[in-house]
């Protein structure tokens, strides 16, 4: 009778590696950058000469430099080893927004090291830097705002009355251009250039104004038919903030730059537009402000923790700093100047309570571990 020869059984397959922590850095980390790199910008435009203030701003700027360096190389290195979680997150309606951040992140730390930089490197190395980051910023940032908000209409499926503030970063991102855009504007030789890159900025900030207008009802509505947010995303209600103090930051620093790039008579209705925009503006900056403050304190008093949406407090706050001070500049008021004092003092103490968090989260392993 014959045999049956068993078959050699083969080894069981080997489990594929735990995703490691590179697998988690998602597009938000960006803001960390941003909120880092407002202190340096935000402290350059104030009035201030105390000694040792401006060694404090050259430090900061650097710091953000090296973490946008760090971070555009982690997550080149996430797109390489994880190109499906990557493209996953821009069909994610609650991380595809973030891409904003990597727009803003650039335009933040090429404004930063024409501004404050240029005191290490000279100013023809700043400028150089300035050129390219604000570049890539603005094509970065014109996509996303395109982008996502296609995704949303195509792909995402949203829920009705979920909107949130995080909605409004690759809208704002434009407006980031259009507020650091106006530096470049003296480098360029005096005729076509100077005026096309004013009013390309101007444009910049109506892009970005209108798309801001559209999506802010949506998200008062959100709040006042379902109450507040989850815990954990109550801090990106500052959000709001962020093109509130950035678009009065443009129409300040673009009513600097007119004089020598149009005409006596558009450069003083620029100016005047600043300030007739503006102050309305940071009137509705304030009292958004209180609002989001009181449901921030409602929140940590039902057990909110920290979370990298705390880096929300940063930017939007330093927005409101550089908006103030274009407003002191434009109007001469003092009270312009004490109020944008006060508001760098807040950011300075949110920089530096979100960043000792996060670093202490990520030598802890926590801000990175895979989620329970």
């Amino acid at each position: 009778m014959a045999t049956l020869a068993q078959a050699p059984s083969r080894p069981a397959p080997a489990a594929p590696p735990a995703p490691g922590p590179l697998s988690r850095l998602g597009p938000n980390w960006y803001a960390a950058v941003m909120g880092t790199a407002i202190v340096a910008n935000a402290g350059a435009a104030l009035p201030l000469t105390a000694p040792g203030l401006r060694t404090g701003y050259r430090l900061v700027w650097a710091l953000s430099a090296l973490l946008l360096l760090t971070l555009l190389a982690a997550r080149a290195l996430h797109w390489l080893r994880h190109g499906d979680q990557a493209r996953r997150h821009l069909l994610d309606p609650t991380v595809a927004p973030f891409y904003g951040c990597l727009a803003m992140a650039l335009l933040a730390v090429g404004g930063g090291t024409l501004a404050v930089g240029r005191d290490v490197i000279g100013e023809p190395a700043a400028l150089a830097v300035d050129v390219v980051l604000w570049t890539a910023g603005t094509l970065t940032g014109l996509a996303a705002a395109a982008a996502i908000p296609y995704l949303m209409v195509t792909r995402h499926r949203i829920e009705p009355g979920s909107a949130t503030p995080v909605w409004l970063l690759p809208l704002v991102a434009p407006m980031v251009s259009a507020a650091l855009g106006p530096a470049l504007v003296p480098h360029l030789p005096p005729g076509q250039g100077r005026q096309a890159l004013l009013l390309a900025c101007y444009a910049l900030f109506g892009m970005s104004l209108l798309a801001t207008l559209l999506v802010l009802p949506l998200v008062l509505s959100r709040l006042i038919h379902h109450g507040p947010l989850p815990l954990a995303l109550t801090p990106t209600l500052f959000l709001v903030l962020g093109p509130l103090g950035q678009s009065t930051t443009a129409v300040s620093n673009l009513a600097t730059a007119a004089p020598g790039a149009v005409d006596a008579p558009t450069a003083h209705a620029m100016g005047a537009f600043a300030v007739l925009y503006g102050v309305p503006v940071t009137g509705f900056a304030l009292l958004w402000l209180a609002l989001a403050t009181a449901l921030v304190v409602r929140a940590a008093r039902h057990g909110m923790g920290f979370a990298m949406t705390w880096w929300g407090f940063t930017f939007p706050l330093g927005t409101c700093v550089t908006g103030a001070a274009g407003l002191a500049r434009h109007t001469g008021l003092h009270a312009f100047t004490w109020l944008a004092v006060a508001l760098f003092a807040a950011l300075v103490t949110a920089v530096a309570v979100t960043a000792s968090r996060t670093a202490s989260g990520l030598l802890s392993g926590r801000l990175l571990a895979p989620p329970r």
